[in-house]
């Protein structure tokens, strides 16, 4: 349980249990990344962790405008909720700096749980650590809610690749949930237009779901 005060000037860290051959390539000019990179905590968040807040949102907001592409928004009070009910994860380097994070949301009963807010510390970015949180997230979606249906919308092909190995499929709109309040989140998005232009059926994001009850 990580209660240091945040340090501004943080490095961000990919981990992954399988290191590709293109991520080692990038990690052998960095040995101290490399080493650090054994060393990630990936937990469950809590009440503990909400002082990483405005670095989390900070992180967020500016990795959003650098791509130009749309993430949906998650206001401070609405993620320092997803920590305090454990729907939440939560990376820290070595040395306690703040590496990356994620959360899930439930919606219409529990039919449905949406994996969102991937986002890691730009200087721990290409090492592996977004892989580790995608399979934490999820593995926290399936104990939390088993008979839900998960499923994730993103514009990253590294998301989608993550997806498919955990058992995503591309699905279209009609599939997720209906629940307004999850598509309002999305008008932070600078695709927002475009999604209600379509009315909801499409947009610039790949919708993923994993089905429990699919036969494997």
């Amino acid at each position: 349980m990580k209660t240091q005060q945040p340090v501004l000037d943080f490095p961000v860290k990919d981990f992954s249990h399988d290191v590709s051959f293109s991520e080692k390539k990038c990690l052998s000019g960095n040995s101290h990344v490399a080493d650090e990179l054994l060393d990630f905590t990936v937990e469950v968040a809590s009440a503990d962790h909400t002082l990483w807040l405005k670095e989390i949102c900070d992180v967020t907001l500016s990795s959003a405008l650098a791509r130009g592409t749309g993430i949906s928004g998650r206001a401070p009070e609405s993620l320092e909720e997803k920590m305090k009910n454990g729907e939440a994860v939560i990376a820290f380097a070595s040395d306690g700096r703040w590496a990356g994070f994620s959360f899930i949301s439930s919606w219409e009963d529990d039919r449905y749980v949406s994996n969102s807010g991937l986002i890691v510390a730009p200087e721990f970015r290409h090492t592996g650590l977004a892989k580790r949180i995608k399979r934490e997230i999820f593995e926290l979606s399936r104990r939390k809610y088993p008979k839900a249906s998960i499923f994730s919308l993103t514009t990253g092909l590294a998301v989608m690749k993550m997806n498919h190995e955990l058992g995503f499929e591309p699905v279209t709109y009609s599939e997720l949930t209906t629940d307004a309040f999850f598509w309002e989140n999305c008008r932070s998005c600078v695709n927002c237009p475009i999604l209600i232009s379509k009315e909801r059926k499409n947009c610039l994001c790949t919708a993923m779901l994993y089905n429990p009850n699919r036969p494997v």
